[in-house]
């Protein structure tokens, strides 16, 4: 098991600030560099299809100005499939999505569509691009998301964030053991989603996770104690978790 651990920046509402007057800032490219400078590991663009934050521009352009490695979470459609061939990101995170939706609802039922997603990331692979899928804490859709080629499965983590006391506690419990099997058959494990400085230390503790992805959390914290500031306290938050 891994002593470190990444962490992730999802910039998607700063697009969602800047959107909502239709300016041009604030840049997510701004908030990228400023990312990277505080300790980031990568950097987590969602490009939805009906474009309500991130926009194929902010795409292209992260991938001319920043080395960070993007993590381009996207839905299965074959509109994405072409923008993703074109960018190349360094990883596809492929994510349930509905327009009605704020946010993402949950993970990914990959029992349900497995020969479709198969041939959906096949293309993507032949670039080289690592592909990790959304799901929840659930053993056969761990399974099969190993057995259609993914190299990696990001752990939903809103219903852990949700929860309180023993219910909380059941989740984390949950969450580790399917954090330790993904392991075990050889998937890469990511988390993410509604972590918090007051949640994320039981998160980063399961060792068997490498990577947390956390987004609109950190962009909240930073509107109060700026964006490198934020970054860098949920870095040594997840640290600290890791040495105890």
């Amino acid at each position: 098991m891994t002593k470190t651990i990444r962490l992730g920046i999802n910039l998607d509402h700063i697009a969602t600030l800047r959107n909502a007057r239709g300016e041009i800032y604030p840049n997510p490219l701004r908030g990228a560099k400023i990312a990277k400078e505080a300790g980031a590991d990568n950097i987590t663009l969602h490009l939805r299809e009906d474009r309500r934050h991130i926009i194929d521009a902010d795409v292209l352009t992260y991938r001319q100005h920043i080395t960070l490695p993007l993590n381009l979470e996207m839905a299965a459609t074959p509109e994405m499939q072409q923008i993703a061939l074109k960018v190349k990101p360094h990883t596809v995170s492929l994510v349930p999505e509905k327009r009605e939706e704020r946010t993402t609802e949950g993970g990914l039922n990959i029992l349900h569509q497995q020969e479709s997603l198969r041939d959906f990331i096949a293309p993507l692979k032949q670039e080289n691009i690592k592909i990790a899928f959304f799901i929840e804490p659930d053993k056969l859709q761990i399974d099969a998301a190993k057995e259609i080629g993914a190299d990696a499965i990001e752990l939903h983590t809103g219903r852990y964030a949700q929860l309180k006391g023993e219910a909380q506690q059941k989740e984390l419990d949950t969450l580790t053991d399917a954090a330790k099997h993904s392991k075990q058959i050889g998937l890469n494990c990511h988390a993410g989603h509604g972590l918090t400085f007051d949640n994320v230390s039981a998160i980063a503790a399961i060792m068997a996770i490498e990577e947390l992805n956390i987004g609109h959390f950190i962009i909240s914290e930073a509107v109060f104690i700026s964006l490198e500031h934020a970054i860098k306290k949920m870095k040594q938050l997840m640290n600290q978790a890791r040495q105890r």
